[in-house]
């Protein structure tokens, strides 16, 4: 797994990479394993059906599968749960609104809760999808009312959550100002026809081409 102090400076080197790394956090500590397999297995049917639905292997669901066992025993991930997960990794900071619009993403079937099979093909994209795939889930994230655009209320909402979550300890002499001046930086480089809100077309096109982002995008290739 890659190490938090260099996930860390990841996040701080550019606000588009803050917005496109954060959530793995999460996902690294939900499939962390460090034994055999547990003897708790998946049902084979529904094993099966995810093999088809995502780009993992039996293998690796099952040890998926322990992983979000032992962290999510009931076998579903409330946003509360979500929420304490996440904390634990920024207690310097306040990661609740991250990790409610995080939440509102890996709950693919808006009901209120994550299962195993929400967790998994979200993890999917995120670590073996393409990279349209990715930028598309990234998107998704940062399109808070999913009305297909990214509005600057909706941006600066995310980069405040960020700054946020990170806390003081991370920024100890972070500007007021700071999470506005990244939304500036976001949609100037993202709005190219000034209208005041981003489309996915202006995203991934913007994305492409901007070798930092495409980097970034490779960084989680290896965590499983």
């Amino acid at each position: 797994h890659s190490s938090l102090p260099h996930m860390l400076h990841v996040l701080q080197t550019d606000p588009v990479r803050k917005l496109i790394c954060s959530p793995l956090y999460l996902l690294t500590r939900l499939i962390s394993d460090d034994g055999e397999l547990s003897t708790v297995c998946y049902r084979p049917e529904g094993l099966d059906r995810l093999v088809q639905q995502t780009n993992f292997s039996k293998k690796e669901l099952q040890v998926l599968y322990r992983g979000f066992k032992n962290e999510c025993p009931s076998g579903v991930v409330n946003e509360e749960t979500f929420k304490s997960i996440y904390s634990q990794f920024f207690p310097q900071g306040d990661s609740g609104m991250y990790a409610h619009f995080l939440f509102d993403t890996f709950d693919i079937h808006s009901n209120g809760t994550v299962s195993f099979e929400d967790f998994v093909i979200n993890l999917s994209i995120i670590l073996r999808g393409s990279i349209t795939d990715k930028l598309n889930w990234a998107f998704n994230l940062y399109d808070l009312n999913k009305d297909g655009c990214i509005t600057r209320e909706e941006m600066t909402d995310i980069m405040n959550s960020i700054y946020d979550m990170m806390g003081k300890y991370t920024y100890p002499s972070m500007k007021d100002n700071a999470p506005k001046e990244h939304v500036d930086s976001f949609f100037q480089k993202m709005d190219k026809n000034n209208d005041g809100v981003v489309t996915i077309e202006e995203f991934l096109d913007t994305c492409q081409k901007d070798e930092n982002i495409m980097q970034s995008m490779h960084l989680f290739d290896n965590v499983i």
